[in-house]
């Protein structure tokens, strides 16, 4: 997904918990076809681990005729990450890729040294009407990584391991937890889940990772005697374990990892260790250097130019 610009996220109230460093309450946005809710990067947190963006994606409708329509645009020293609970969005790119994703699949598109990609929704379910509703994010290329060739891996939901019991379903999507590996190759190391748990289950967060948050999608938890609803992001001060309880069915997205390796300048869908190579891409982008996306002509320009932000 290209950048677009958002509010800040809402500052949470204050909590009981000190295990919580930071509650970010995301505000919804509306692209037009569908609204965003983005939780990261905010004032209060720039980055968790390697994840630079994240964004909720819906939950919306589209009336027969309409659907999403992001143009091509381009990305360097980042990998896109799509995860979907409902809809269904064709993805294609510079490389020749032309493949939809649906829920419970992962699509994994690293830039690298550079990408063009756009989001659409198929001509066929323009016919019917269709719903949208998932995660969008970004996670940073390690600097051994950031001028990678560009490559796309998608992830059939049977590939991506799934642990159940006494209440509790969790997806792995990237990155090693819970006893269990993520088939999905990553820069850096990192955690990435899709958790669902029945009313009275208990999921506990052992402090693997540095840096962990999680995100709500659904329902309600507890933590530490708090309550938390959806659309809100939690960030863990690092070293504590965790509870998370559902007071009704919930779900949420698990994410985090080690701290980068060095400060990321992000500016637009640009991120890297260095300002001078967002220049340059910025350059290439404005004179129609990056690689097209075969049977879609069409390309979002490049933006005013606002100062690139450094994360952290």
């Amino acid at each position: 997904m290209s950048w677009h610009g958002a509010d800040d996220p809402i500052p949470g109230d204050h909590f009981s918990c000190d295990a919580i460093r930071t509650l970010i309450v995301p505000r919804s946005r509306d692209l037009g076809s569908f609204a965003v809710r983005r939780a990261l990067p905010s004032t209060e947190c720039r980055m968790v681990g390697p994840f630079i963006f994240f964004d909720q994606m819906g939950p919306s409708e589209f009336l027969l005729g309409a659907g999403m329509d992001v143009r091509p645009h381009p990305h360097i020293g980042l990998s896109t990450v799509t995860y979907l609970f409902d809809g269904e969005i064709m993805h294609r790119d510079s490389l020749g890729t032309e493949l939809p994703i649906r829920p419970g699949e992962l699509n994994w598109m690293t830039a690298g040294r550079g990408i063009t990609h756009s989001e659409r929704t198929a001509p066929a379910l323009r016919q019917t009407g269709s719903r949208l509703f998932g995660i969008q994010s970004w996670v940073a290329l390690s600097a051994q990584d950031e001028e990678r060739a560009p490559a796309f891996e998608h992830y059939d939901a049977a590939a991506l391991p799934v642990l159940t019991g006494e209440g509790k379903s969790v997806r792995l999507i990237a990155g090693e937890a819970f006893g269990a590996r993520s088939p999905v190759r990553t820069s850096s190391p990192m955690v990435y889940a899709d958790v669902a748990l029945e009313a009275g289950a208990v999921l506990p967060l052992d402090p693997t990772y540095d840096e962990r948050a999680l995100y709500t999608v659904s329902g309600a938890i507890e933590i530490a005697g708090d309550g938390f609803g959806p659309g809100q992001l939690l960030v863990f001060r690092p070293g504590d374990r965790i509870s998370v309880r559902a007071t009704e069915a919930a779900r949420f997205m698990v994410l985090g990892g080690e701290p980068m390796d060095g400060p990321r300048h992000l500016w637009w869908n640009f991120v890297s260790s260095r300002p001078d190579r967002i220049a340059q891409a910025k350059e290439d982008w404005r004179q129609g250097r990056f690689d097209t996306v075969p049977n879609d002509a069409e390309f979002i320009p490049l933006p005013e130019d606002p100062p690139p932000v450094r994360y952290p």
